[in-house]
């Protein structure tokens, strides 16, 4: 096992997300935590929306991400994606008042 690392999975709810962590457990690497950032509550109705029309972070899978990590046996630790994307441009260097971030 050499240059072993402990990572964090970044799982989106999709397979693709699944399989790079087990790829890289496969090498020897540890994992740790998973990690997620899902669609924030209605705050009118509290209701959390199957998904959200994010620019940077894919939201469709989010509610099977709990699922996720209880079988891949790692805590989870997720935030919630705020604001809406701004700045659609392929190219810029300074960041957008208000643009779309992770609130964690």
């Amino acid at each position: 096992r050499k240059h072993s690392m402990k990572f964090v999975a970044l799982l989106s709810g999709g397979k693709d997300s699944v399989y790079s962590a087990m790829e890289a457990v496969a090498r020897g690497h540890e994992l740790v935590c998973g990690a997620n950032l899902a669609p924030p509550p209605d705050p009118a109705t509290g209701i959390v929306p199957d998904e959200t029309d994010s620019y940077m972070y894919q939201t469709a899978g989010h509610d099977a991400v709990l699922a996720m990590a209880e079988c891949l046996q790692v805590p989870l630790v997720r935030g919630h994606v705020a604001g809406t994307a701004l700045n659609q441009d392929l190219a810029y260097a300074e960041a957008t008042q208000g643009d779309e971030v992770s609130s964690t």
